[in-house]
């Protein structure tokens, strides 16, 4: 599969974060890197590091999937546009708008159990601050 069209991007991109929506659990995965193609390299003695600093801009890469492993190779979805660095600017502006409206639909986790845990462990004897207790919460006992 190609690169899509912005347009096409982001109508997936959107049908995405739906389809993740309807289910109680799920990942998607965002990236974007430079894309970079394949000249030579053409680093000298001076600078070895000249393809930090290319010419002329280079476009960036934006991907999207929906992280299914290779168990559920059929079910992956992989979103891939290419953005000119001329297009950058209303590009990042509309797949802000996408991302938040996405997430806005994403639950927090449920921290509950991880309360109630530390709650327990302040309530015991170290956390009345009893004898025998030292730096880090490690008690000690006197060997006689």
């Amino acid at each position: 599969m190609g690169h899509l069209t912005h347009d096409e991007f982001f109508s997936k991109l959107t049908n995405l974060f739906e389809h993740r929506k309807n289910q109680d659990h799920g990942t998607i995965n965002l990236v974007q890197k430079r894309l970079s193609y394949s000249t030579p390299s053409q680093s000298t003695d001076t600078d070895p590091l000249t393809d930090l600093n290319p010419a002329t801009p280079l476009p960036v890469l934006i991907r999207a999937t929906n992280a299914k492993g290779k168990d559920k190779r059929t079910e992956k979805i992989k979103l891939s546009t290419i953005v000119e660095p001329a297009d950058l600017e209303p590009f990042y502006g509309r797949y802000a708008d996408v991302c938040k409206k996405g997430m806005g639909a994403l639950k927090p986790r449920d921290r509950t159990k991880r309360k109630k845990q530390s709650r327990k462990k302040k309530t015991g004897p170290a956390a009345a601050g009893g004898p025998g207790v030292g730096a880090g919460g490690t008690s000690m006992t006197a060997i006689s």
